[in-house]
């Protein structure tokens, strides 16, 4: 069969180039429409962030939630779990090392207690008796450890593919795609490239896929997403860096969520 062909292409494989590309002219046309002339204080970019949530979305929509929500259907829950457990487990690395840098010696030996007990005991990762027996899970990033710094956050940030950021916290998205420790980069560094791909593959289906109950709920109770998503993130991410600086508990805190009922409602900015 001539490859080089189009016409010679399966129909299933055309059609779903040719969804593909719909999907993403639409995208790019979406992400030239939006015009917000007063923005919010925190979120002074606010028309190129809206413009390129709604690109995400759209991307998200005809690409990554479909996956997701077939791999949700299809693989059964422990799979899915030991699956999550794992990349779980090579996060709390990374926020291991951040705890250390950020002079928390306690989260440190806790998190690194974790990796371990759940390394052996639980199977490579595979179960988390960690959490079993009490030791909660200590998130931490290089964004929350510039903020511990002195940083300030700077103004709200959409990225491409990747969401909700700020300035500060997509420097630490791009020291965590680096840096030896971080889940990413352990994962980029297999020289099995079938094997390395497949794992980004899982990795970004598996992190999809524990968002869907998420989205189901801003679904239900957003009537701008855009401003619910932006306002969430933000406030969970203020907790997590004042919980630092002040030396307090992190152990488990995870901030406010999308169901925190402190989070107000939000108008559609069309009828305003």
């Amino acid at each position: 069969m001539n490859t080089s062909n189009p016409s010679a292409q399966p129909l299933p494989v055309r059609r779903r180039a040719a969804r593909a590309g719909l999907a993403l002219a639409a995208a790019a046309l979406v992400a030239g429409c939006a015009n917000v002339p007063n923005p919010a204080p925190n979120d002074p970019w606010e028309s190129y962030n809206r413009s390129m949530y709604a690109f995400n979305d759209t991307v998200d929509r005809a690409f990554l939630k479909p996956i997701a929500t077939g791999y949700e259907t299809v693989t059964p829950r422990p799979v899915r779990t030991c699956i999550h457990n794992v990349f779980s487990n090579l996060g709390d690395v990374w926020s291991a090392v951040n705890s250390f840098i950020q002079g928390r010696g306690h989260d440190f030996a806790n998190t690194l207690g974790r990796v371990l007990f759940n390394s052996t005991m639980g199977l490579g990762g595979c179960i988390d008796v960690a959490s079993m027996n009490g030791a909660r899970k200590i998130p931490n990033d290089f964004g929350v450890t510039l903020g511990v710094w002195g940083f300030d956050s700077g103004p709200y940030l959409v990225l491409p593919f990747l969401g909700s950021s700020t300035v500060r916290d997509g420097v630490g998205t791009g020291v965590a795609l680096v840096a030896p420790s971080s889940p990413t980069a352990a994962i980029l560094t297999l020289d099995d490239i079938p094997v390395r791909n497949a794992l980004v593959g899982l990795y970004i289906v598996d992190t999809r896929a524990n968002l869907l109950e998420a989205d189901r709920l801003v679904e239900q109770v957003a009537l701008d997403r855009y401003s619910f998503i932006r306002d969430a993130y933000l406030q969970r991410r203020n907790v997590m860096v004042q919980s630092r600086r002040s030396g307090g508990e992190a152990a488990g805190e995870q901030g406010p969520g999308y169901a925190d009922p402190t989070l107000p409602d939000y108008a559609d900015p069309d009828d305003e």
